[in-house]
């Protein structure tokens, strides 16, 4: 048993600020958030998804940080040995373009100061706000091991993305070619497939008419693009298309630019677009591009990387691209060769950062194989290697792996890793290491120049659960906590990160990283939009916090999600959050308060009814919300503790407990004092991963064995005693006292007035009954109670409530005014008929039924039946008065 401990009062209100940074420091200093606590336990690991270190904790963030630390917490208290690992991301385009904001204000290009310059400024940058987003990580309540906290781009993650790099080029899994790419003249980078964003947008489809150089007429093309057209080197159709089979072979001039160029058959041409003939402008166009490939037509880019018309577009060089293609199609116009003009609906691409639409343009690049590394990736989810929670996304991720094209992995930027190979500017010689080379390999010249493109940040993330631990050296953290237990992460990165993070893992470590992937929604506004700048309905958690403490903010993010869902914000749950924060803390103040003569083992336990029932229930209770962890339901696990804690704690077990607590003999006391402190207790240690600040705080307080509450044992209800009859009993004594509740509600009696009560029923359940009286006539406000058997004369006048095989009986006589409350009565009945004949003449009217919304036409028989429920009960009411 433990310590008894004489506590000062705590404050009569709860104020947030006060505990929460108190405990946080006290946690941080005695180093209970390292993973060498627990030694001996089973080893725990997750791998924190690593925020923008440029960014501030947005919902998003809030939200994954709190179902993390929930888990981790609660393997904490299980006495696993537990790595919570931290880190931010130096995310490449977002910080590169935060700074050059920055330095554009005070007139300044990066090309003004040169590429050392304007790392160095980029680093100071990262230092600036990095320690902004970890103490925002603080405020939170995260219990991350910050000894062991990383950075994408710090010296050890950058020798294993060199190793990562290097090691897939002598496989020849990374090879550098010209491609076709998405190129976005804003951020002046290549971004990858997924990095672009689709848009449906209203648009036109222009039909030119393309002459043949034999002069026997056109071939009429259909595009969303006419300012591409200067770059076109064929025209396609569908090599079984009837319309065309005699013109495949033949050549048409391509207007404007006075160019030769075929007729070409190819299977991908859909013959139901436009005119079933398309121009193919390799150059700026994917599809194009690869047919362009296996027809081994001319690459020829006339829109340059600052999105302008290049050399190439002739007379148009130099025009914006809307600009080029207003003029263009009046000049087609002009000519005669504009055969229409229709409207279309068609998707764009935009830069997912900066919204730009992307332009496809031929580019020399650095590109990872995918098909090879991609298999072992879907096989290790289909062969259960790594799980999907909830498993439908798995279909997602398989889908995204058979479908991939090899990813582009070179970005036009300075800030990154910077690709491993050096260019011998003597011999020609592309040397990939990962030292950098003084001399070439080959000739021996000194002339060596490394390539100037840094790499997508994805590819630093992708290594992210092995990196971090240490690789490419085989070390303890690396051998003790890998593969990781879970990835905690939302559903839209699962192609921007999981999928990398997975198949990088295959290839480096021949392993899956991690054994599960636990999926979460996005936190929603309360009307059910995304939060974003441009709706302005972006909610600051840092303001939650400072108003409502960070454990409410925790608290109504745990309880409005299931995996994979999206959850609503929603203030109202905010408001409850706080109050049942302020429930715990009431209830630690009455426990408090009648604690302060407590000495353990002071008398031997005595149970009662209601002390029996309440331990099974918090067995009962610590048994669900365990398993409900291990499912990864933590909504579910926290809304059984809440349950528990404010119905069956706070507003039965406490009532019960002042019979005893204030009248009770020494040795009833003692046992109320006992039962109290140890379900108190229980409650807080299973509500400490949810809300970490209060729990400690009351917990403290409160008798306990330890040194926090972090590190005692989770209550799981393993070995704990069942009362099982006990419960059942008390069950159906709870039901009788909201029973009898509501007979007098029911019946208008006044609140403080007391009343006789007559309970009947079979031989053994009476004695039940009876031996909760003392429960029956505090909770239920009786003045006395009769008990009777089944055979009993029924009481006259009297409301009646059946039970679990008991039936209460509460005599009206004396206890309200009959012929008041029956000519109340027999008013309300006349104006609910008059209700239900004005609703039943309305939903006969066939003009409302025919014009109304269904919802209201819904609503109004909702109503009408509702009506008739009120009527059928006030009736029952009088005949029991008369």
């Amino acid at each position: 048993m433990e310590e008894s401990k004489q506590s000062p009062a705590i404050p009569t209100v709860y104020q947030p600020q006060d505990v929460e940074q108190k405990w946080y420091k006290f946690w941080l200093e005695h180093g209970y958030f390292s993973h060498k606590i627990n030694p001996e336990g089973e080893p725990f690991c997750i791998v924190m998804p690593p925020p923008n270190v440029t960014g501030q904790l947005h919902m998003g963030h809030a939200l994954d940080n709190t179902l993390q630390d929930v888990l981790t917490r609660w393997r904490r208290m299980q006495g696993r040995r537990t790595l919570w690992l931290p880190g931010t991301d130096h995310a490449g385009i977002a910080t590169q373009a935060k700074v050059e904001e920055a330095l554009a204000k005070e007139g300044i290009s990066k090309y003004d100061i040169g590429r050392e310059a304007f790392l160095e400024k980029t680093w100071e940058w990262k230092h600036r706000y990095h320690d902004r987003i970890v103490e925002q990580m603080h405020m939170m309540g995260s219990s991350c091991d910050w000894e062991l906290e990383r950075f994408t781009l710090d010296e050890g993650c950058s020798r294993a993305v060199r190793e990562a790099f290097v090691e897939l080029y002598n496989k020849g899994l990374i090879y550098r070619g010209s491609y076709i790419v998405n190129w976005c003249s804003h951020c002046q980078t290549t971004i990858s497939d997924i990095e672009v964003e689709h848009t449906e947008r209203d648009g036109h489809l222009w039909h030119l008419r393309y002459p043949y150089t034999d002069g026997s007429g056109y071939v009429v093309v259909a595009t969303t693009r006419p300012e591409t057209l200067l770059g076109d080197t064929a025209v396609a159709v569908h090599p079984e298309d009837e319309r065309y089979t005699d013109k495949i072979g033949k050549t048409v001039l391509l207007p404007v630019m006075n160019r030769e160029i075929p007729i070409i058959a190819d299977e991908y041409v859909d013959r139901e677009f436009g005119t079933g003939a398309v121009k193919i402008t390799p150059a700026h166009d994917p599809n194009d591009f690869e047919i362009g490939l296996r027809h081994k037509l001319e690459q020829i880019a006339v829109i340059g990387k600052d999105g302008k018309m290049n050399e190439n577009a002739g007379k148009y060089a130099g025009m914006d691209m809307l600009e080029c293609r207003a003029k263009l199609v009046e000049e087609f116009r002009e000519l005669g060769l504009l055969e229409d003009i229709t409207d279309l609906s068609h998707s764009v691409g935009e830069c997912y950062r900066c919204h730009t639409v992307v332009e496809p343009l031929v580019s020399p690049q650095w590109f990872v194989k995918m098909e090879p590394l991609a298999e072992p990736a879907i096989k290790a989810v289909l062969d259960g290697e790594t799980r999907f929670v909830p498993s439908r996304f798995t279909k997602t991720y398989t889908n995204w792996l058979e479908n991939i094209r090899d990813w582009c992995i070179s970005r036009q930027l300075w800030w990154g890793h910077r690709i491993p190979v050096w260019y011998c500017q003597d011999c020609g010689e592309v040397i990939c290491q990962v030292e950098d080379p003084t001399v070439c390999p080959k000739c021996g010249g000194s002339h060596l120049e490394q390539d100037p493109d840094v790499l997508d940040t994805w590819f630093s993330s992708g290594l992210w659960p092995f990196s971090t631990l240490g690789w490419p050296d085989d070390t303890e953290l690396l051998k003790t906590f890998y593969p990781t237990n879970v990835l905690v992460t939302g559903y839209d990165i699962i192609f921007f990160w999981v999928a990398r993070m997975m198949f990088s893992a295959m290839e480096q470590m021949k392993q899956n990283p991690f054994s599960d992937v636990f999926i979460h929604g996005l936190v929603r506004d309360a009307q059910g939009r995304k939060m974003s700048k441009s709706l302005g309905n972006g909610i600051d958690p840092l303001e939650i916090i400072d108003q409502y403490g960070a454990d409410s903010l925790r608290f109504t993010l745990v309880t409005g999600i299931s995996p994979g869902n999206d959850m609503r914000f929603q203030q109202e749950r905010l408001e409850g959050a706080r109050n049942f924060m302020n429930k715990l803390w009431n209830a630690t103040r009455f426990a408090l308060m009648n604690l302060q003569d407590y000495q353990a083992d002071a008398y031997p336990l005595e149970l009662t009814l209601a002390d029996k029932w309440l331990l099974t229930r918090l067995a009962r209770v610590s048994a669900d919300a365990d398993a409900n962890l291990e499912k990864y339901e933590l909504g579910e696990a926290l809304r059984a503790i809440y349950d528990f804690a404010w119905d069956e704690f706070c507003d039965w077990y406490v009532e019960l407990a002042k019979l005893r607590l204030y009248k009770g003999t020494p040795e009833q006391k003692h046992t109320a004092q006992t039962v109290l402190a140890t379900v108190l207790r229980g409650i807080l240690e299973l509500l400490h991963p949810f809300a970490p600040f209060i729990t400690e705080e009351l917990w403290q307080q409160l008798p306990h064995e330890g040194d926090s509450i972090m590190l005692v044992k989770y209550p799981n209800g393993q070995g704990a005693t069942l009362y099982e009859a006990e419960e059942k009993q008390m069950q159906t004594v709870m039901d009788l006292i909201r029973a009898i509740r509501n007979m007098r509600a029911e019946m208008n009696v006044p609140t403080g007035k007391k009343a006789p009560v007559i309970i009947s029923a079979g031989e053994e359940l009476l004695s039940q009954m009876q031996e909760a009286e003392s429960y029956i006539k505090m909770l239920a406000a009786a003045e006395s109670i009769e008990f009777v058997s089944p055979d009993s004369p029924v009481p006259d006048k009297a409301a009646k409530a059946h039970v679990r095989g008991v039936d209460a009986y509460l005599p009206l006589a004396g206890l309200i005014d009959l012929d008041k409350e029956i000519a109340r009565i027999e008013k309300e009945i006349a104006n609910t008929e008059n209700e239900l004949k004005r609703l039943a003449g309305k939903l006969s009217n066939q003009g409302f039924l025919a014009k109304a919304p269904a919802d209201v036409v819904e609503k109004e028989r909702a109503k009408e039946g509702e009506y008739q429920t009120k009527l059928a009960s006030l009736r029952e009411h009088l005949e029991l008065f008369k």
